[in-house]
């Protein structure tokens, strides 16, 4: 069984239908890729399965659970947490304190002690600036900290938006390396990039969307290998 299935999702903007039937699935362990241009519908898909943005049609179902009607809080209750496309961190907030804010389902004090331990040593940046407002972190320390916060609750999934945008080539291949890494430790990971050749390379399986549809889906090398990808998203 999938841990996240998505089955005929539809979403309109007003008269515009931005989501036309929209079908995928996730299972344990794997990382998954969705490309696509910009305009794609990928933050749309994204948003509209946490329930951030209304669903016309469609059922999304994660480990069991139908949580098409399911408010955020709850999802995240569930095992299910989001970094947003522009990472969306409280900017007025300390480091740590947004921290403290990605664990708010975390009841056991000494377990949120360990786990901004863990934060801190994945991003030892973090650690240096912890008392530093977030607001006047650069982009990829921005970035760190969306993520981080992110895991502070122990997601089953984690969905990254764009996790690279904005960034230095240099943070870029880092970034790719640290979401590896998190899925080597178990957590699953539904990737949307505009950056197709690194997300190819990483993903265990790929869904390739234009114009609001799926329109290709394969291994991740098999994508990479796709005539029609290469010309589309990979520069040749």
């Amino acid at each position: 069984m999938a841990m996240l299935e998505v089955k005929n999702l539809e979403v309109y903007y007003g008269v515009i239908c931005a989501l036309k039937g929209i079908s995928f699935e996730v299972n344990e362990g794997e990382i998954v890729s969705l490309i696509g241009a910009n305009g794609a519908g990928k933050t749309t898909m994204m948003q509209s399965i946490v329930g951030l943005i209304p669903k016309k049609n469609g059922e999304v179902t994660f480990n069991g659970h139908d949580i098409s009607r399911t408010p955020c809080h709850k999802i995240v209750k569930l095992g299910m947490t989001q970094v947003p496309e522009g990472r969306r961190i409280f900017q007025e907030l300390t480091v740590y304190e947004n921290l403290l804010m990605g664990a708010y389902t975390i009841r056991d004090q000494q377990r949120f002690k360990t786990d901004l331990e863990a934060a801190f040593d994945r991003f030892p940046r973090l650690a240096e600036r912890r008392n530093q407002i977030a607001g006047t972190l650069s982009g990829g320390e921005q970035q760190m900290l969306a993520m981080s916060r992110a895991l502070m609750c122990h997601p089953k999934l984690l969905m990254l938006d764009e996790p690279s945008m904005g960034l230095s080539p240099l943070l870029v291949d880092q970034v790719f390396e640290i979401i590896k890494e998190i899925n080597r430790e178990g957590t699953t990971i539904l990737l949307v990039e505009q950056n197709a050749g690194k997300s190819l390379a990483i993903s265990d399986r790929a869904y390739v969307m234009e114009n609001g549809s799926i329109v290709l889906s394969g291994t991740g090398a098999e994508l990479a290998s796709s005539e029609k990808v290469r010309k589309a998203y990979l520069g040749g």
